[in-house]
């Protein structure tokens, strides 16, 4: 089996690429630029991804697609309109790439979403599941949406199978953004007042974990037209997280046992109500369907995933 997986260089992409390769797998890489190939990955370059990329020399003789190439959540916003970027990319140039897939005789095509596409945050002991009402609440979560929405009726019509996987934050090595921030203030040894943080829980997933979970969803006949849910399983409290974070990078967390409440007063003072939820607030995902139809459970630990992303901020 051929599989062609968009966004093939990068932080999931790299990883998958790579499983599949040792497992047997016949992969073709989709490339933003030429600079972007990998020496060891057949690969090729398809420019932007919009509603008028042509795919054809990417989905020829391919089985299966991985479709990860997205644009991302933006930390800095430019755009006077984000959401009619986020549509261009994520969902018009998706339905355009399911679309040629499927006119190339695609069996099956592998999205990859975002829980944010269920909402921002869960009642504690109230987690997400599969068929929840969506309910995406910023642009990148819309237009993951809109795009789930859109990929169903062109599957119902052409007959070709459709898994979309929601995960949630995913970390390993090489992790980004505010995990990456993470690590490095806990490898200072800056103090943190998230000490008393231990009410709310967050659901991740290993790097490992996702990948082990794409891999199986393109073959498993279970997972055609279904929508799954993804994490490790085990959800931690902001608090723990970072205990257990620290014991990974050798360097015990120094957490402060600031009140909730004034942080809550503090970030709203400042401006920074959403960063406060994103690190106080729970988001939690109910895994069980996803273990029961695919016989799946995430291969690795939390501890043993946490162990990966700490190699990767050291190397």
């Amino acid at each position: 089996m051929t599989t062609l997986v968009t966004g093939a260089n990068g932080f999931v992409g790299a990883a998958l690429c790579g499983k599949l390769l040792e497992t047997g797998h016949r992969v073709r890489g989709a490339v933003r630029a030429a600079g972007q190939r990998s020496g060891h990955l057949d690969s090729v370059v398809v420019g932007d991804l919009t509603e008028q990329t042509d795919w054809t020399p990417a989905l020829a003789e391919v089985d299966s697609v991985v479709h990860l190439a997205a644009r991302v959540h933006v930390m800095v916003e430019q755009s006077a309109d984000p959401l009619a970027l986020f549509r261009r990319v994520n969902v018009e140039g998706s339905v355009n790439l399911a679309r040629q897939a499927a006119q190339a005789g695609v069996k099956r095509f592998v999205f990859v979403s975002s829980v944010k596409v269920n909402g921002e945050r869960t009642e504690p002991g109230r987690p997400f599941v599969f068929d929840d009402v969506p309910a995406p609440q910023d642009a990148y979560g819309i237009s993951k949406s809109e795009a789930e929405s859109a990929l169903n009726q062109l599957a119902t019509q052409t007959g070709m199978e459709l898994v979309i996987i929601r995960p949630p934050l995913v970390y390993g090595p090489g992790v980004k953004a505010n995990f990456d921030t993470m690590m490095r203030w806990l490898h200072r040894g800056v103090p943190l007042p998230l000490g008393g943080v231990t009410r709310n829980r967050r659901s991740l997933i290993a790097l490992d974990n996702l990948v082990d979970l794409l891999t199986l969803c393109l073959t498993h006949p279970g997972a055609a037209n279904q929508t799954f849910l993804a994490s490790d399983g085990h959800d931690l409290s902001t608090t723990e997280l970072l205990t257990r974070l620290g014991q990974a990078l050798g360097k015990p967390a120094r957490l402060l046992p600031v009140p909730e409440r004034l942080l809550e007063l503090g970030a709203a003072l400042i401006g920074k109500r959403e960063f406060y939820d994103r690190l106080c607030g729970s988001l939690q995902v109910d895994i069980a369907r996803t273990r029961q139809l695919l016989s799946w459970s995430p291969p690795v630990t939390v501890d043993e995933g946490l162990r990966l992303a700490v190699r990767g901020l050291r190397g």
